[in-house]
């Protein structure tokens, strides 16, 4: 770790440093333990919560904060022992709710600074383990329009009856037509309160997109391939590449303007500087696994149970093959895993540039 740039974990738009310290790995659900010991009393003396409201009852004081419930059991810890560390560190009484029922974390103690200290160290240890959480949405901009689907399945034919004799090459590692989009970015959002602040989120940026726009529909052409990799005969990913018809950069700024709004609401980590815009037309996650999608993010298999493909012709012959021109007039939130009526991933909310 380099001290002059310690990694951060922003909650609720505070920064905080997160120590690297060795964690502990169970198998079992029940088995999850705190990551590490906690700081020194004097230490916590000095931690405050300032986003929550800690009322003062005839007993104390007491805060409750929200925490998804899949979340619990890293507070709770192997039979109990993290929760049993917090309340033994700062001298307050934590309440969780069961396992599976959506509710708050309550914590009371006899003073403001206990309780403000172990509210903290709660959201730091379930932002901790949040990131270790599959996404489950993700924001998209659709490219599965009818003349972009058409073009594609052609491309497929053409790839099929050229290039099936390439290794690796065969009919399961390309995109369903229905599916085609590219991803902005993706969300862990793990109770239904998430994904309705998620898609008010979406929704406060729909008068900063449209003013890009000009309030008017996007016009799109996809055209020409590209690769993920350095080597063009070991390639996992294939991608169609999508620009603005008058060649401005609207739609990688729109992108970015996207993901910035949801990294300062921590919703969304910031992966790249800028945006990485791709459509993928071929992945190799794909060919294992029927119900893998691609979304952007990380997959089911690893990187070393993939065959990758030969993609030398393929590049030769359809450097520059056009999918075809449309007009992207909307941005979704995108659950992970779903299908609608259209056969394209079922959506949590969305916006329209007109």
């Amino acid at each position: 770790m380099d001290i002059l740039r310690p990694p951060l974990i922003n909650i609720d738009g505070r920064m905080y440093r997160r120590n690297i310290i060795k964690e502990e790995h169970y198998q079992e659900e029940e088995d999850f333990s705190c990551m590490g010991p906690f700081e020194s009393e004097e230490l916590a003396a000095d931690e405050t919560c300032d986003s929550h409201f800690i009322e003062q009852t005839d007993k104390g004081y007491r805060c409750a904060i929200d925490v998804p419930s899949v979340l619990y059991k890293y507070v709770i810890g192997k039979k109990g022992e993290t929760r049993r560390r917090l309340e033994s560190d700062t001298k307050t009484s934590i309440s969780i709710p069961k396992q599976g029922v959506e509710g708050q974390i309550v914590i009371t103690g006899s003073h403001k600074s206990a309780v403000s200290s172990a509210v903290t160290r709660i959201e730091v240890l379930v932002e901790s383990f949040r990131r270790k959480q599959p996404f489950t949405h993700f924001l998209s901009f659709p490219l599965n329009d009818a003349k972009i689907q058409q073009g594609f399945l052609k491309f497929k034919e053409e790839v099929l009856q050229q290039s099936s004799q390439d290794h690796g090459v065969e009919e399961s590692i390309f995109q369903n037509p229905a599916k085609l989009h590219l991803t902005v970015g993706t969300l862990s959002l793990l109770n239904d309160m998430e994904v309705n602040k998620a898609r008010e989120h979406l929704q406060e940026c729909q008068s900063s997109i449209r003013e890009i726009t000009e309030g008017k529909p996007l016009p799109l052409e996809v055209c020409g391939i590209e690769y993920m990799n350095d080597d063009p005969a070991m390639v996992d990913v294939l991608y169609a590449k999508v620009s603005v018809k008058d060649g401005s950069d609207k739609l990688q700024v729109i992108a970015d303007r996207l993901v910035e709004h949801f990294v300062s609401a921590g919703l969304m980590v910031r992966q790249w500087d800028r945006v990485k815009l791709h459509g993928t037309v071929m992945n190799t996650l794909f060919r294992k696994d029927s119900t893998v999608e691609d979304t952007g993010g990380p997959g089911r298999q690893t990187t070393s149970e993939r065959e990758a493909f030969d993609a030398r012709n393929i590049l030769k012959k359809f450097d520059a093959y056009c999918f075809g021109e449309f007009e992207l007039n909307t941005a979704l939130l995108s659950q992970r895993y779903s299908t609608d009526c259209t056969g394209y991933y079922t959506s949590a909310g969305s916006i329209r540039f007109s």
